[in-house]
């Protein structure tokens, strides 16, 4: 009875002590770091292990003998998650949990607008705050390789420096509401086949140059607060246990002071959890016990094996000791946070955001014939023709998938937009189902007969093996034989907008037949409300593309040599075209592409003037300061992107003709002009020197390229690195 009195005293002492240590932290009066000294040395080590890993599928413990919170968390880069039943996947069916789907992150990209990134951010994170959510599972920021990946559409384009400029905004907006971003998947995840066991292969600089620098900006820009490791390995070792990746790099060389999470199921080791920087475990045996038992979490590697390990000294108290520290800075960041506002969900502010992000993501590729914006003056019937035209994207593709409030199909808007103005005719035209085809073909061409236009909503979904996570496109094809239904189409109507619904490029066999095209993505909530203001040109589209578009797979750097360069042998993948991705190996090689990086047109034109430079010479200490004037010689109100590309023209290493050092959007009014100005700096010059494994410049002459686009160049002018 007095060992029990002592206990329940010895427990009252401690609750009573942290709670005025609390009070005061509330007041200012000792720091983030003192608060988790503090809480650090009053906890058990059974405490401290039980921090490590999960209690549920998407919650972790905290320690409730000292008042310290759990960690919750869910998927969502475009939105937050429905709610699950503890230990599944299945939805717990709640009537409270359904969200708003904002653009997926190509879409965001697209928009070329930090500033959008930031409001992408903010209003998710208020929206993760109202749901009790400490850490938002996203953004995705791995660089699309090859147009097969099938998470492509969550993930912000094939180059590392739009890649980075765009997500330091989402992640500091997310975070603003003392919500976690968790940026992933960390690293090298450029295939969904064999991603679970697969080792990349890949040379330390295009590790530096193209992988790894939007991570970099992630942690020293961003100040993100949580990063969770990929499926994959890398020299050998899995990423989420990869001391080199972790320890060496992410915490060592970047100061990272966040916690690393593994992807679900992405834990395998309990000594290289242990000792090579994972700090949170989650979803080990996921997928391969069914039921989950009660016991299950214990069995994890950072869990009662962990705790075992401790005890016979095979892994050490330092690593635990700064595990339990980042995690428990993580929880006074977010759960613990009393300073943090209050969140809000499914507001018209959110919805707003999610459809300005929307219109200026949407990327005109073409426009003969000036079909677009729709004249309604001499329009009296409209043809909309596709799948795609009815269907919603918000739910589909993997662990992405969402539970929406509402999702405006593109169909809904248009008659929504322009009921009663002209007569609009529907014909799902293609289904996945092929005993389907010919019929749905006949009605298509029927409708297209009677009609002035037609709108043909084409393009991918997110079923398997299109896109959607655990699986990557089987084809770089449009699916459900869409070219030969656009073929059938310009035989009898010739007026035909193609709007390609998807997060990756696609083959399109056609286009030199069809007058528009549109780059239309994943909209989310407010998708038929973006494509109809856009179509109306009641927004102007000002959008560019993240990605390029080959003509055909075999023309990208990843498909270029054999399958040892892609998919791999299912245990190894060798990246052949080394730093050459995108339009780096494009423009590299002079391989012509369908659609090149940075291209999008708009409903006016513009003009670039002759640049100005400050000097001819840069050395380590200087900056160069490029300006030129941008002009709108049209009729109407419209931005450009000014497109700034860096080329060494002489050096020892392989260099690419062009590389995006930086980018400005600037809205113009109808004739006016606008003086642009970029800095250039020694570290826009600079390559991954392997012997070194440092970043250096060489002496000598640089080119700088400014345009609309990485093939529709203006002006250029040289310089020398001295």
């Amino acid at each position: 009875m007095k060992k029990k009195l002592s206990i329940i005293l010895v427990t009252l002492i401690s609750i009573v002590t942290y709670a005025q240590n609390t009070a005061q932290y509330l007041d200012n009066k000792i720091s983030l770091n003192e608060r988790v000294e503090d809480a650090l040395n009053r906890m058990t080590l059974e405490e401290k292990v039980a921090l490590c890993h999960a209690q549920s599928r998407f919650s972790a413990p905290g320690v409730p003998r000292l008042g310290i919170s759990e960690l919750w968390m869910l998927d969502g880069p475009f939105g937050v998650r429905q709610e699950s039943v503890w230990d599944d996947w299945i939805s717990a069916r709640q009537t409270n949990d359904s969200c708003i789907a904002f653009p997926a992150l190509t879409c965001l990209a697209a928009t070329w607008n930090p500033q959008l990134a930031s409001n992408y951010g903010k209003a998710l994170g208020e929206e993760f705050n109202y749901r009790n959510k400490n850490i938002a599972l996203g953004p995705g920021i791995n660089i699309c390789r090859t147009p097969l990946n099938g998470r492509n559409f969550e993930y912000m384009g094939e180059d590392p420096y739009l890649t980075s400029v765009m997500c330091v905004p989402y992640i500091q907006g997310v975070q603003k509401s003392g919500v976690a971003a968790c940026v992933k998947h960390y690293a090298l995840n450029n295939q969904e086949t064999n991603r679970d066991f697969v080792n990349v292969n890949v040379s330390q600089r295009a590790l530096h140059e193209i992988y790894l620098p939007a991570f970099k900006a992630a942690v020293y820009d961003g100040k993100v607060w949580s990063i969770m490791g990929s499926y994959n390995k890398y020299e050998g070792q899995h990423c989420c246990e990869n001391d080199y990746l972790l320890n060496k790099i992410l915490k060592e060389q970047w100061g990272f002071d966040g916690v690393v999470i593994s992807d679900w199921g992405g834990t395998y080791n309990t000594y290289e959890a242990a000792e090579n920087g994972l700090d949170l475990e989650m979803g080990t045996f996921a997928n391969d016990v069914k039921p989950f038992t009660k016991g299950i979490y214990g069995k994890f590697y950072l869990s009662d094996p962990y705790l075992k390990a401790l005890r016979d000294g095979k892994v050490t108290m330092e690593k635990l000791n700064d595990k339990v520290r980042r995690l428990l800075l993580l929880t006074f960041r977010t759960a613990m946070n009393r300073n943090k506002p209050f969140g809000s969900f499914n507001t018209p502010e959110h919805l707003e955001t999610a459809r300005q992000i929307g219109e200026e993501g949407i990327v005109l590729l073409k426009n003969e014939n000036a079909l677009l914006p729709l004249n309604l003056e001499h329009l009296k019937n409209i043809a909309v023709i596709g799948d795609n035209a009815t269907r919603t994207m918000s739910d589909g593709g993997g662990s992405s998938g969402l539970k929406v409030h509402q999702e405006i199909t593109p169909l809904e808007g248009l008659q929504n937009k322009l009921g009663g103005k002209v007569n609009i005719f529907y014909a799902k035209g293609y289904s996945e189902k092929d005993d389907q085809a010919n019929k749905l073909m006949i009605e298509a061409l029927e409708v297209a007969k009677k009609s002035d236009i037609i709108l043909f909503f084409g393009g991918l979904n997110k079923f398997y093996h299109q896109e959607c996570e655990g699986a990557d496109r089987d084809s770089y094809g449009l699916p459900f034989g869409q070219d030969k239904l656009i073929a059938e189409l310009l035989k009898v109507n010739k007026n035909i907008v193609f709007l390609n619904i998807s997060g990756s490029a696609v083959a399109m066999p056609w286009a030199n037949q069809v007058p528009s095209i549109l780059q239309a993505w994943y909209l989310g909530s407010e998708t038929g409300n973006a494509l109809a203001n856009i179509l109306t040109g009641d927004v102007n589209p000002s959008g560019k593309l993240p990605i390029s578009f080959p003509y055909k797979i075999e023309d990208c750097g990843a498909h270029s040599f054999d399958k040892m360069c892609y998919p791999g042998d299912s245990l190894n993948v060798f990246y052949k075209e080394d730093i050459l991705v995108g339009y780096r190996w494009y423009d590299t090689k002079n391989i012509p592409v369908q659609f090149c990086f940075g291209h999008g047109l708009s409903y006016t034109t513009f003009t670039f003037g002759k640049p100005i430079i400050n000097s001819n010479e840069i050395s380590s200490n200087d900056t160069l300061n490029i300006s030129v004037p941008i002009r709108n010689n049209g009729g109407r109100e419209g931005s450009e992107v000014v497109q700034l590309y860096i080329r060494d023209l002489k050096s020892t290493v392989l260099r690419p003709n062009k590389e995006l050092k930086s980018f400005t959007k600037v809205l113009l009014k109808s004739g006016e002009e606008k003086l642009v100005s970029f800095k250039i700096v020694k570290e826009d010059l600079q390559f991954f020197d392997e012997k070194s494994m440092q970043f250096k410049v060489e002496k000598g002459a640089f080119e700088a390229s400014i345009g609309s686009s990485s093939i529709d160049i203006r002006q250029k002018i040289k310089f020398n690195y001295k």
